[in-house]
């Protein structure tokens, strides 16, 4: 009857069948997102708007989800964890064995490089005063060379000297303490003492037989030491001539970012080793001193061979000191009877207070200090690896890695 005109017939018009397909694609849109969850519900706005047609995703059905999704973020973070801690541990346990292998060169090594940061201020010294580099680092390296020549001379003498009269004094100690033990109010078997004080006299006489048989033959420990300690020598000379020349065509190949970092990391790992080993020397030089000062007015034979030995077992934090105290109080014992032994063991008690409470903070530092549980971490786990090697260098390569780091992460940035 009438025709409609304008926005009205737009909007009426309908898709031939007399619907409009609004209410159509409105219900679609309900049912996707009840399907699907509001999560979804950005990624179905996307979808529309690049023009993806609403029943093509109906009919696609729900989108399948990775199968870390599955899995607790916590969960996730312990794995990815746990496989590269075990990928390390087998790197470093590689590492470990291929040095076990190689020990007569990587030990010589490293003994080499505390040998350097020991003799690198006398060497600094002398070129200070006008001296040629290679004159200086010839004189610092004599002077190395006869101190040590000279230790080990002195205390092979001195243990073929006194070891007769040690012998001497156990078996009348030995004879003194049987008597005692066999008298009232003890009164225990004279024949089994008697049985007991022989075998520990026949122990002493066959310890020095194997001892000089060792010596003179020149077995395969001997030469593997003599070896070891000739490529130390060797190696601390021309570390001492040429570390820094060595150092900087080791890290020249690096970024110059990666460069300087690595450059700042050394330099606090050299300076930290050479803080911990003087001032180590130091403390283990006092201690030589006063134990050994107590050792001689107690009259306890080998003297200088305890002197040496304190002095070494220094460089063993904790562990070391006890061992050859030990040693030594028993040795005292035995020769110069229990009041001598309470009296040295007085005397290493008061030591070991005054290195913890003044030679520690005062002469090494707090710089290169490590906390005792860390100490007693490295010496056990440098001990089962190595024995007594790795356990003298296991408290100075901890320190070394600790401080190191420290300068790389220092140098981080906010980055």
């Amino acid at each position: 009857m009438y025709s409609m005109t304008g926005p009205s017939a737009a909007a009426s018009s309908d898709d031939g069948l007399g619907r409009d397909p609004q209410p159509t694609t409105g219900l679609r849109a309900a049912a996707r997102r009840l399907w699907r969850g509001p999560a979804d519900e950005p990624a179905a706005a996307e979808e529309q708007q690049v023009g993806t047609p609403p029943d093509q995703s109906a009919d696609a059905g729900p989108v399948p989800r990775p199968p870390d999704a599955t899995v607790p973020p916590l969960l996730q973070q312990a794995a990815a964890w746990s496989w590269r801690l075990l990928l390390t541990g087998l790197i470093i346990y590689l590492a470990f064995r291929f040095a076990v292998e190689l020990r007569l060169v990587v030990l010589p090594f490293i003994a080499a490089m505390l040998l350097t940061s020991l003799l690198q201020p006398m060497t600094s010294w002398l070129k200070r005063r006008g001296l040629a580099p290679l004159l200086a680092t010839w004189c610092t390296f004599l002077a190395a060379l006869l101190v040590i020549a000279g230790a080990i001379t002195l205390f092979a003498n001195r243990v073929s000297a006194d070891y007769q009269t040690l012998a001497g004094e156990v078996t009348k100690t030995a004879h003194e303490v049987q008597r005692s033990l066999a008298g009232p109010p003890f009164r225990l078997n004279a024949t089994r003492l008697q049985h007991l004080t022989n075998e520990l006299v026949t122990y002493m006489t066959q310890h020095k037989a194997q001892i000089a048989g060792t010596v003179l033959t020149g077995g395969k420990y001997a030469l593997e030491l003599a070896a070891g300690l000739v490529l130390t020598l060797f190696i601390a000379f021309f570390l001492l001539k040429d570390g820094a020349r060595i150092w900087a065509w080791l890290i020249k190949g690096l970024r110059p970012e990666n460069r300087r970092r690595a450059d700042k990391a050394g330099q606090a790992a050299w300076k930290t080793l050479t803080n911990y080993i003087r001032g180590t020397t130091l403390v283990a030089a006092i201690h030589a001193l006063f134990i050994g000062l107590a050792l001689w007015l107690l009259g306890v034979p080998l003297l200088v061979p305890f002197i040496v030995l304190i002095f070494l077992a220094a460089f063993v934090p904790i562990i070391g000191i006890l061992v050859v105290g030990a040693l030594a109080i028993l040795v005292t014992l035995a020769t110069k009877g229990w009041v001598a032994a309470v009296i040295l063991l007085a005397v290493f008690i008061l030591e070991n207070q005054i290195e913890g409470h003044l030679l520690q903070p005062l002469v090494v530092g707090r710089l290169v200090r490590l906390h005792p549980l860390a100490i007693i971490l490295a010496l056990s786990v440098g001990g089962i690896l190595a024995g007594i090697p790795g356990a003298i260098i296991a408290v100075p390569f901890a320190a070394v890695i600790t401080y190191a780091w420290a300068a790389l992460r220092a140098d981080e940035g906010p980055g």
